[in-house]
């Protein structure tokens, strides 16, 4: 969030007192394909009812790009498009967006550079055309770079000590040692004092083309006037881009304990392995297994045993983290610096049971009739359907996903689940753990349900 940073909270509270205040009725879509007449392609969601218009894109790209030495080159980028682009310094498009209540933001994954674009619908071609100069025009002044580049540097010291951070920043480290995969989305602090302006304007000019690019748009507005508008801020980016090939990969030293020391109160615990591509038959079923081991916030067997049971920790969740080149699943918790290998092995025994015996017939009911009823969530605001739009895009699963999806989870049998959670589970896990020496005394035992 960069355009944020000189206007303060007033705007940030206006925009979201706006967006939160307007509510669509849950899974209210009916999904066109709309193609620009320069053959930009967009879903739509038409809802007149709303006066406001919400965009989501995403190009491929991400952290992964970041070239040799420039880790956290894209997430710098993406504090900066919106800190003067075209004839608007910082201060001017920042005064544009305040004073139309228009919200853009721009955000770095590993695979991808996504952006948002809410706006009023009488604002409509003030707030495209701001979007268009940020993602064409981005001036990178120097005065802004450094800002940016101070605000990153302290963030990563921030980072530093906290267990969380330096947790999931050794796991990736170690488990894509040498993939880009490996290096942090927000760099180093060597990395990060060592991106120039050039490095920022080779990154926008490589990766902003129209050939990866996914766009969803909900709201106000009309499918010819999204055509014109989709060409208006898209149509000038090249046509393809010039992306690195990023190898296809998997998780390494599984079954390895790595201890980062830091002196806090609390440990944090990362365990991760193998999880499932999201084109593997087998996805939804486990998306429901790990639902039932530690994706339910409440319901789950890892926060019953380890929480509620044993009192070992606040939070804990597990999850399914598939990757374009690679496929990922995480437990996370942290705890009590002395309670790290109880915790540890009570996480164990619950990803071992499940491995070897899989879920109940009532865990599994439960579990599905969760998943589809909660789902109509993810769609009762305009800028929610944008975002699960370009998700299923990325995603490759079909403009019809929406309708299919209950259905799939339905389709799900014990035996299915049971296969499944031994396929998932079945493996050994990469344990990194930060927190104090006397957590971290001796070598905590590796994670396997073999």
């Amino acid at each position: 969030m960069s355009g944020f940073v000189w206007i303060g909270a007033r705007r940030a509270a206006l925009v979201f007192g706006l967006w939160a205040g307007l509510a669509l009725p849950a899974l209210a879509t009916t999904i066109e394909r709309v193609i620009s007449p320069g053959g930009i392609e967009a879903w739509l969601v038409q809802e007149p009812s709303l006066p406001l218009i919400a965009m989501e894109f995403a190009f491929r790209g991400g952290s992964s790009q970041d070239p040799a030495g420039k880790p956290g080159l894209a997430h710098m980028l993406t504090t900066l498009l919106d800190e003067g682009a075209g004839e608007l310094d910082s201060r001017a498009f920042g005064e544009r967006l305040e004073t139309k209540a228009i919200e853009l933001r721009f955000v770095a994954g590993r695979d991808t550079i996504t952006g948002s674009l809410r706006t009023l619908a009488e604002h409509r071609d003030e707030a495209f055309g701001l979007l268009k100069r940020a993602l064409t025009a981005p001036r990178f002044d120097s005065d802004a770079v450094e800002r940016m580049r101070t605000a990153i540097l302290a963030e990563l010291r921030h980072e530093s000590v906290r267990p969380d951070d330096l947790a999931s920043r050794e796991w990736w480290e170690t488990a894509f040692a040498g993939h880009p995969y490996g290096h942090a989305i927000t760099g180093t602090t060597e990395s990060v004092e060592a991106i120039t302006t050039a490095d920022l304007k080779a990154y926008v000019d490589r990766v902003f083309a129209r050939e990866t690019l996914k766009i969803a748009i909900v709201g106000n507005i009309d499918a010819a006037t999204a055509g014109g508008l989709l060409d208006t801020v898209f149509g000038t980016l090249p046509a393809k881009a010039e992306l690195a090939p990023v190898p296809q990969s998997a998780p390494q030293a599984l079954g390895r304990s790595v201890p980062v020391q830091v002196e806090v109160a609390q440990s944090s615990l990362v365990l991760g392995g193998n999880g499932f591509a999201r084109r593997d038959p087998d996805y939804i079923a486990a998306y429901v297994v790990n639902h039932i081991l530690g994706g339910g916030m409440f319901s789950s067997r890892l926060y019953r045993e380890v929480r509620e049971t044993r009192g070992l920790a606040y939070s804990i969740h597990s999850m399914l983290m598939p990757l374009k080149e690679a496929a990922v699943f995480f437990v996370a918790t942290g705890t009590r610096a002395d309670r790290t290998r109880e915790t540890t092995e009570v996480i164990e025994s619950q990803v071992r049971r499940m491995a070897k015996e899989g879920p109940t017939a009532d865990e599994l009911a439960k579990a599905k009739s969760f998943l589809k009823g909660s789902y109509a969530l993810a769609f009762d605001t305009s800028p929610k359907i944008a975002n699960q739009l370009v998700q299923i895009q990325l995603d490759d699963l079909g403009i019809d996903y929406i309708n299919r999806r209950n259905g799939l989870i339905d389709a799900v049998t014990l035996d299915d689940a049971k296969r499944v959670a031994q396929r998932l589970l079945s493996g050994d896990l990469l344990v990194t753990i930060a927190g104090p020496s006397q957590g971290l005394a001796g070598k905590t035992p590796a994670v396997s349900a073999q």
